[in-house]
């Protein structure tokens, strides 16, 4: 981006900005998988290709298949090509997102294999360990439920597993279901809270709020641990001198600011009830009053004249070294393609997550919608095209490059499953921000194969790889 300040003519002398943003690497992917009769994986392999530019990092997009299903022989790699491209880095999502739309495919091609139900070979192969260090367990691991949660709701039992079998007027219909799965990440995130004499509680970090919500999950924080009313709170993010805060991005920022927040407070009410004449341990915080026993005090009261200031932050150790903490769940999608042109739509979408304590329903669910619509654009529309010869991009703005509007993106239903996880953090939460991106668009993909019998294995899932492949028009 760059421009001429306000009042300047291009010739006069100004400072120009230029922004160069990372994206997303086209990456290549193979997997192979072994399975018995029985249905449990015997042996799994995933190696991801990725370009960048020279000191660069692969894409972690291999990270999921060690994680997700069971299988005694594993393999995973990663190689890099260095290519004069921009960065490639984890752009709108993590490695798990492309990864999962390879391995999920894959998934529900050896389940058609073995004749078992997708969401059932999926159940058979999980597993509540870390497939590589079996000493290591997961703090919480519920993606069967989600699966089976899913199913039900979704109206599972009616999808036909013949491909190409089921027809609504000129448009053949499938469903398709893949798992999600994103490691949960925890970072140490500090805070500065400070109690007034008119009992308002302002609370300061670095943290930033882009849209996700962090206000708000902060401000409920600081008002249910210091039992005072949401609009008694005053929030303020965003500035260097407050305590460094864990960032917004990879699903970890409000589970780890908000932990940073409430070991501020907990600090803050020791203050208090020492202020109070009330023995911290028993000092109970509740409609803007400390009590203890027969001794009730008001907060504003405690803080005196000059108020009262309180300042932590929360670090976690050699935690994820004891447990393996990941949040999962299962996307489920149906979608129509049109039996003579080949155009796809996607009728309905339901995610159910597994992501720790569910912080504020209302924003969680806003973010996995958001995911979910972002993921359709994986599978179905968005492809960056290089003039080979030139260098060019040639869908360099929006007018070329397509993504999902609202006429693309139909009902979306989200269940959160009623979990904490006491090894995360004192929320007992996880993140939740990008687990909805992370398998929509194998459920896509797997969709689209029930709805035509046609196997696209190369994203995104345009006209030109599916019009050869579709049933004869009746």
């Amino acid at each position: 981006v760059s421009g001429w300040p306000p009042g300047r003519s291009p010739d006069q002398p100004s400072c120009a900005m230029a922004v160069s943003l990372p994206s997303r690497p086209a990456p290549r992917r193979m997997r192979w998988m072994v399975a018995g009769r029985d249905g449990k994986l015997t042996a799994i392999a995933h190696e991801g290709w990725s370009g960048d530019l020279p000191g660069g990092q692969p894409e972690t997009a291999v990270n999921q298949t060690r994680l997700l299903y069971a299988g005694a022989n594993r393999l995973t790699t990663t190689r890099l090509a260095v290519l004069d491209l921009p960065e490639g880095n984890a752009m709108r999502a993590p490695g798990e997102a492309p990864g999962m739309m390879a391995l999920e495919i894959a998934m529900d091609e050896m389940a058609e294999k073995l004749g078992l139900d997708p969401v059932e070979f999926r159940a058979r192969n999980d597993t509540q360990v870390d497939p590589e260090k079996p000493e290591r367990t997961f703090s919480q691991r519920r993606l069967v439920e989600c699966l089976r949660t899913g199913a039900e709701k979704f109206g599972w039992s009616r999808r036909n597993a013949e491909p190409a079998q089921v027809r609504d007027g000129r448009w053949l219909v499938g469903m398709g279901v893949a798992a999600a799965f994103r490691n949960n990440l925890v970072m140490k995130s500090g805070a500065r809270v400070r109690l007034d004499r008119q009992g308002v509680v302002t609370v300061e970090t670095d943290m930033t709020d882009i849209g996700t919500g962090t206000y708000t999950i902060i401000a409920q924080t600081a008002a249910e641990t210091m039992g005072v009313a949401l609009e008694k709170v005053v929030v303020r993010l965003g500035d260097s001198a407050f305590p460094v805060s864990a960032g917004s991005g990879g699903q970890w920022g409000g589970n780890s600011s908000t932990a940073g927040v409430y070991a501020a407070c907990m600090k803050l009410r020791e203050a208090v009830a020492r202020s109070a004449g009330i023995t911290a341990p028993d000092a109970v915080f509740a409609d803007g009053m400390v009590r203890a026993g027969d001794r009730s005090v008001p907060l504003a009261q405690a803080a005196g004249e000059q108020g009262l200031v309180a300042e932590d932050f929360m670090e976690y150790g050699d935690l994820d070294k004891k447990y393996q903490q990941s949040t999962f769940g299962a996307h489920f999608v149906e979608v129509v393609v049109d039996a003579a042109t080949g155009e796809i739509r996607v009728r309905r979408m339901l995610a159910v997550c597994a992501a720790g304590r569910i912080l504020n329903p209302k924003a969680a669910r806003s973010q996995v919608i958001g995911a979910m619509a972002m993921g359709v654009g994986a599978a179905l529309m968005e492809e960056l095209a290089v003039d080979k010869r030139h260098g060019f991009f040639v869908n360099h703005d929006l007018a070329g490059y397509e993504v999902p509007v609202h006429a693309d993106i139909p009902h979306q239903d989200v269940i959160f499953l009623d979990e904490t996880d006491p090894m995360s953090s004192p929320m007992k939460a996880k993140g939740v921000g990008e687990l909805g991106i992370c398998g929509i668009g194998a459920a896509v993909a797997n969709a689209v194969y029930n709805a035509t019998g046609a196997r696209v294995r190369q994203y995104p899932i345009t006209l030109d790889k599916l019009l050869d492949k579709l049933p004869p028009v009746a």
